[in-house]
């Protein structure tokens, strides 16, 4: 008896180390420590196994609440579960624990499964002009101040300042535009008073003083700085949720280009947009959309927040999408596929198309730069117009097999066909639609 235990154990051991090993196994060993997937969508475990393994394989669930997942436990096998028509369901929100289980003896996988509440959004497309006022003004450069003896001075300069530092207060009074922190300057000049700035330097504030100088092409008392209260630039939707009128866009941070750094919520919109022109990518010279804005009148939503997936808030006013009029909804990282897919963008006037795109690389983790997908334009039409992707795609929703998977983020730009994108999980972590859902259910 102790012989024959100890030949089942080596045969045992040796099978362990194949199914350890064989290259036909890989998918089984990347299969995520994690899944998530909304309710009413299966679980769908995606592997390529031999029968013979899937055979061995049963699969062991304990799940919180109890009937988190629907299924037939006497279908326990993994072979079964493997099949579209006897997957487990999501059925309510809760968390499930898969142990995989070699002759439902030998533990060899435990997959933690996150269900959470369907989310349903119609998709973007819309090309739209994005106008970000920071708290404060912006210093970007500085300029000579020359005097009535014709010498130049660099006050802000020489006081500390840096470019990249943000000018909050004047003399202790608020500042939000380049106009008023001029002329707030010019009006303590003349008073013979010093000039006594708040300003902002990453995390660090601190206050600065400096003597203004009259200048003699302007005759006004400047400090010798180039400063900015805004900014402006062409994106595009990425989605809308009906109830709320929450929207997501870009899918990455507005950082002001000049200055090189994330620019702080403020006063923001977003407004309707009309693509003009294109100006194609090439090889080492990224391409933009050229698009003008319908101003004030266009004005059909606020920012709220300007962060690492996107920008965010609320619409004004019910917007639509022709090619999908009921929402979609989000795909989860483990739900989205390497292969053909479509993304929505404007590249003429306000007409949103569809083009085609292939998904290369997928990593579901989160990633603060915005780089979950790796995918290549294969539109004939769009690379002819644009040579790939430009400026102004950036939040382009990307859609595969009827989910929302997520949006153009980044180009490569020694390669303009290829870019990155991001998954729109990520981007519904930065809004309450999540807690929405929960309530609702």
């Amino acid at each position: 008896m102790p012989q024959r235990r100890s030949i089942i154990g080596i045969v045992l051991a040796v099978l362990v180390i194949f199914i350890s090993f064989s290259p036909q196994l890989r998918s089984f060993y990347s299969l995520p420590a994690l899944l998530q997937v909304g309710v009413g969508d299966q679980l769908g475990l995606d592997l390529n196994l031999p029968s013979y393994l899937t055979n061995t394989l049963q699969v062991e669930i304990d799940a919180h609440p109890i009937d988190v997942l629907t299924f037939e436990e006497k279908h326990n096998s993994l072979a079964n579960f493997l099949q579209p028509d006897m997957a487990p369901m999501a059925a309510k929100p809760g968390q499930a624990n898969l142990k995989l289980k070699l002759f439902g003896l030998i533990p060899v996988k435990n997959v933690n499964v996150d269900v959470k509440p369907r989310i349903e959004l119609i998709p973007g497309g819309h090309a739209i002009g994005i106008l970000l006022k920071t708290q404060g003004v912006t210093v970007i450069g500085f300029a000579p101040v020359k005097d009535e003896k014709g010498k130049e001075h660099l006050p802000g300069e020489q006081a500390g300042l840096m470019v990249g530092d943000t000018i909050e207060a004047v003399n202790g009074t608020p500042v939000a535009t380049d106009e008023e922190t001029a002329t707030l300057i010019d009006q303590l000049g003349r008073k013979g008073k010093p000039i006594i700035l708040d300003i902002k330097r990453g995390n660090l504030k601190q206050k600065l003083a400096m003597v203004p100088v009259k200048c003699h092409d302007t005759n006004r008392y400047r400090i010798g700085l180039y400063i900015r209260d805004s900014a402006a630039g062409v994106g595009t939707l990425t989605f809308y949720h009906p109830e709320t009128q929450v929207y997501g866009a870009l899918g990455h941070v507005i950082a002001d280009v000049e200055i090189n750094r994330q620019i702080g919520a403020g006063e923001g919109k977003i407004v309707n947009a009309s693509i003009q022109g294109i100006h194609q990518a090439r090889r080492g010279q990224p391409g933009e959309k050229i698009g003008s804005f319908q101003g004030s009148q266009g004005v059909f939503g606020d920012i709220r927040k300007n962060t690492n997936y996107g920008i965010f808030g609320t619409i004004n006013r019910p917007i639509k999408n022709d090619f999908y009029r009921n929402p979609l909804p989000v795909a989860y990282g483990h739900q989205v596929q390497v292969g053909p897919a479509e993304m929505l963008t404007v590249i003429e006037g306000n007409k949103i198309e569809r083009f085609s795109i292939e998904i290369e690389k997928i990593n579901p983790q989160r990633l603060a730069n915005g780089k979950n997908l790796l995918i290549k334009i294969t539109d004939p039409r769009l690379l002819k117009v644009t040579g790939g992707i430009i400026q102004g795609m950036s939040g382009s929703p990307i859609i595969q097999n009827g989910y929302l998977v997520g949006a153009v983020t980044h180009v490569l730009v020694n390669e303009p066909s290829r870019g990155y994108g991001i998954l729109a999980e990520w981007m519904l972590t930065e809004t309450d639609l999540m807690e929405y859902a929960k309530e609702a259910a």
